[in-house]
C-alpha cells in the first residue's frame, strides 16, 4: 500500500478535499444555528448542497496536468 503513487493534479487534490470541507460546511452550520437567533439548520441545510455543487464544478474545471492513474 506504501508503494501506491498518489495523484498530485489540481482535479484530484480538489476529489480529497471535498469530503473535509463538507463536514467543515456541516460544522459552521451547526455554530450558526447555536449562534445566530432566527437562523436555523432547518433554514440553511441547502448551503451544503450548494457547497458540493462548488466542488463539483471545481473538479470538473481543474486542470488534470500531471495526472497518475493508480
Amino acid at each position: 500500500m506504501a508503494d501506491k503513487i498518489r495523484c498530485k493534479c489540481a482535479r484530484c487534490t480538489l476529489h480529497e478535499l471535498r469530503g473535509p470541507i463538507i463536514l467543515i460546511t456541516i460544522g459552521v452550520l451547526f455554530l450558526v444555528d447555536q449562534v445566530v437567533p432566527g437562523l436555523s439548520f432547518g433554514r440553511l441545510w441547502p448551503v451544503i448542497l450548494l457547497v458540493i455543487g462548488g466542488m463539483k464544478l471545481a473538479e470538473s474545471l481543474a486542470s488534470t496536468e500531471g495526472h497518475v492513474d493508480s
